[in-house]
């Protein structure tokens, strides 16, 4: 829409004389923006906190004196020292399995056989396929293992000296110092997956929007967002809120790209969860309404020839994602529409 201003008579005022010249003459200009075809999703907003997956804590197997441990932050990899118990380290294994015994020939067979042949088939030392049985072969590939990490070379390894886990780990927090004693069972380290994770605790009456496999967008502290698919739900749990005890649905979102959540290692976010679908409908920003009397609403058509703008009723729909769905006589695809102060 084009106005003109400041024509006709105003072109001399009072005062002026006939060398003075005539007033520029201006234009209002007006945003606007097209009515458009497609598919609108309404999203169920549920904060959640971002956090490193796996939090755990790890304990000694032996008794002894703390000697050395890893700096909050170290990332520990298969193979690698995790602390040290009278100078002597415990190792980083790859299993689900907690160890329960030693390993040593004539042990019987078992699932953490399988475990430690695997790690020990990653790291270079045993070339067989790994089973459950403890052999001469078994016993050589330690003593290779124990050689290059510069421990003794016994073939044998005690109970306490490796610890199992489902990944490589990163040190959250120390339990214990250098120098204190420690018995057996008491907690070393605190550590997490590498991984990043969003847990949401979604109200009980939004549960059917957590499907295993879902999709959804999590708003970052930085305003960016990013995208992530719901890795477990929980049972309905009671907990604690301002408003007394609330019975919640504990989910949790793995991120679909881990890169997006930068070095932010916990934060405060927004999960929004897909609810209500509209397909193959007209929509508009929500700028766009304006309201023609107390229970009407309308949004301002520009002519594509002559700028020209009309006011045509709508009925509104769904809103989501800043617009919303409109249906009315003579509204199509593609006509343009005034946003006010856009």
């Amino acid at each position: 829409m084009a106005v003109l201003l400041g024509a006709g008579a105003g072109a001399y005022a009072f005062g002026a004389t006939p060398s003075s010249p005539p007033p520029v003459k201006k234009t209002l200009h007006v945003e606007s923006a097209p009515i458009e075809r497609g598919t609108l999703t309404g999203t169920t907003k549920s904060t959640g906190t971002l956090a490193y997956a796996g939090a755990r804590d790890i304990a000694s197997g032996v008794g002894g004196v703390i000697t050395s441990l890893p700096a909050p932050g170290t990332q520990i990899a298969l193979g690698q020292p995790l602390f040290a118990v009278d100078n002597v380290p415990v190792f980083l294994f790859h299993g689900d399995l907690p160890a329960w015994r030693a390993f040593e020939e004539g042990m019987p067979n078992g699932p953490d056989v399988v475990q430690l042949e695997r790690s020990l088939a990653a790291l270079g030392y045993f070339s067989r396929e790994p089973d459950d049985e403890f052999t001469a072969r078994t016993a050589e590939a330690i003593g290779a293992w124990q050689k290059a990490t510069g421990q003794e070379k016994t073939g044998v390894i005690d109970l306490g000296r490796v610890v199992f886990s489902i990944g490589d780990v990163r040190v959250a927090a120390a339990k214990a110092t250098v120098g204190s004693q420690l018995g057996p069972g008491s907690p070393v380290l605190g550590v997490t997956a590498l991984d990043k994770k969003v847990d949401v605790d979604l109200k009980l009456a939004d549960q059917q929007l957590a499907t295993v496999g879902g999709k959804v967008t999590i708003d970052l502290p930085s305003g960016k967002s990013t995208d992530g698919t719901i890795a477990s739900v929980g049972v309905p749990t009671e907990k604690e809120s301002g408003a007394g005890k609330t019975v919640v649905i504990p989910v949790v979102v793995a991120l679909s790209d881990p890169s997006s959540v930068g070095p932010l290692q916990q934060a405060s976010v927004t999960v929004n969860f897909p609810s209500e679908a509209r397909e193959n409908v007209l929509s508009v920003p929500v700028g766009a309404l304006q309201a023609l009397d107390g229970n009407r609403f309308g949004v301002e058509i520009v002519d594509p020839r002559s700028g020209k703008t009309a006011r045509v009723p709508v009925t509104t729909g769904l809103f989501a994602g800043g617009r919303v769905e409109i249906t009315g006589p003579g509204i199509e695809e593609g006509q343009k529409v005034v946003v006010p102060g856009s």
